[in-house]
């Protein structure tokens, strides 16, 4: 008799069994690959070090050069009053960014310049200014300088002594006249003319002597100006002689307290291009996230031993365009959500840019309706929250501690695959992390090229190889030690 009453009772128990394990803090859950989201650990501390990021550190391993590499607001967000006002303020100069980045690949197709008229790295992320915003250090002309590290840029530069007009930087201004191997490069070289394909812009000549001046303007109203010039660059402890850079006399723009930039695009003058002969066009990162001592790193080499990968890599092949052959550009063939991969006519059908200095990925109208619909669906029963900004899939979790996230993944041509880390999934719009967006925006238009940005690429290792024009994801818990 007990037996059978077992027996009679197991369904229904079987039954409640099965809806306690979906139903979690009150909400139902479908089905499907997620991870779990810790909402406590992305409550801002707001505790800054800046000392930490002036001499970050940097080695040699096996043949590669490896720096230290952060966000920049962890390291010069000392200063702000209103975080989620800048939250905001982060995502509509983002947008900027994206709209001069569309102008700068228009006007490229259609052979468009402007004229002037007037080794492993610490890499570490900076939160004040959404654009533009992981960081190393370096040395020029033997003083350490900490840049802003960007793919979708091809000039480096530092704000120079004396400085017509400066923002404010943490470390002391590059001063040429206290380094014995700075040179100024002449309007009537190669390397001048070299600017027009790699900034938009024509070099032109200054007065006595006759030095080649250059002009780069960012998306978000940003510029520097000044002269061409080389000296001694040492990455870690590998040197570069007679470095080609942009010594900047007349510099704004969101910079935070970096003493410039970077550029890792694939003209002639980009660090690329001109340590190939070092690093044999070889570089990566792994880009670590706004928690207070996250820290990634830049290796310049191709050891790939060197690398703490916790999956293999898949590469995928760069597409190459001859009128912008400065960006890096792959191929979307597809995007699942959960396990479940999109039904779209679009994948594969235009190339992508990826940008380490973007900060939320865009897609493609059609496919962004078709991920925004299926997160939904997956994501059901959490309240919803008003659009912030350029984000329009928002959510309250004021009353969770912990959620369970449906995975996103992105597929490319050759079966590469980039697992969108759990922290790249959600942007948060409140330093309680009570409000969520999902950190994915639409394009305008459907022949608009798609970002692929530095929030989604976070904990990736991701590997450029210009030389075989392939580039490569693994996951990688972004760490320098």
């Amino acid at each position: 008799m007990v037996k059978a009453m077992a027996l009679l009772l197991f369904p229904s128990m079987l039954s409640l069994l099965v809806f306690s394990l979906i139903l979690h803090n009150g909400v139902v859950h479908c089905f499907g690959e997620k991870k779990l989201l810790k909402l406590q650990h992305f409550q801002w501390k707001q505790k800054w070090d800046a000392s930490t990021c002036l001499s970050q550190k940097s080695r040699k391993e096996k043949g590669a050069t490896i720096l230290e590499m952060k966000h920049r607001d962890y390291c010069y967000g000392g200063g702000v009053k209103d975080w989620n006002k800048l939250l905001q303020k982060r995502l509509i100069l983002d947008d900027l960014r994206v709209q001069s980045l569309q102008a700068r690949i228009k006007n490229k197709a259609f052979g468009k310049t402007e004229g002037v008229s007037d080794t492993r790295i610490p890499l570490t992320s900076g939160v004040e200014l959404g654009t533009l915003n992981y960081i190393v250090t370096v040395e020029l002309g033997g003083r350490k300088m900490t840049v802003i590290v960007d793919t979708g840029s091809d000039l480096t530069w530092v704000q120079c002594q004396p400085c017509k007009s400066c923002y404010n930087q943490k470390e002391p201004l590059f001063n040429p006249s206290a380094s014995p191997s700075y040179q100024t490069v002449s309007c009537n070289s190669s390397t001048c003319q070299s600017l027009a394909f790699a900034t938009g812009n024509t070099g032109i000549c200054g007065n006595n002597p006759p030095t080649c001046n250059y002009i780069v303007s960012y998306g978000d109203g940003s510029y520097t100006r000044g002269e061409l010039a080389h000296d001694h660059l040492s990455l870690g402890k590998t040197p570069v002689d007679n470095f080609v850079f942009g010594c900047g006399r007349n510099n704004k723009g969101l910079f935070g307290g970096a003493s410039g930039l970077m550029g890792l695009g694939r003209s002639s003058i980009s660090l690329v291009s001109q340590t190939s002969d070092i690093f044999g066009g070889f570089f990566s990162y792994c880009l670590p996230s706004t928690q207070a001592g996250a820290s990634g790193s830049l290796v310049l080499g191709g050891n790939s031993s060197v690398y703490k990968t916790s999956s293999a890599i898949s590469y995928t092949r760069m597409i190459p365009n001859p009128q912008l052959s400065t960006f890096y550009f792959l191929n979307l063939t597809g995007v699942s959500v959960g396990g479940l991969t999109l039904p779209d006519s679009t994948f594969g059908k235009g190339a992508m840019l990826i940008d380490s200095g973007t900060v939320i990925t865009r897609l493609p109208p059609s496919i962004y309706k078709a991920l925004k619909a299926e997160f939904m669906k997956q994501f059901s029963g959490f309240p919803s929250a008003p659009a912030f900004s350029i984000l329009d899939t928002c959510f309250n979790l004021s009353a969770y501690q912990e959620v369970d996230v449906p995975t996103i993944k992105m597929q490319f041509e050759g079966n590469a695959e980039m697992n969108v880390d759990v922290t790249g999934v959600f942007y948060f719009v409140k330093t309680d992390a009570s409000q969520v967006c999902l950190a994915l925006a639409s394009l305008s238009f459907e022949d608009e090229i798609g970002i692929i940005a530095n929030y989604q690429q976070r904990n990736q290792r991701v590997i450029y190889d210009t030389k075989k024009a392939k580039l490569g994801f693994a996951h990688e818990s972004c760490s320098f030690t």
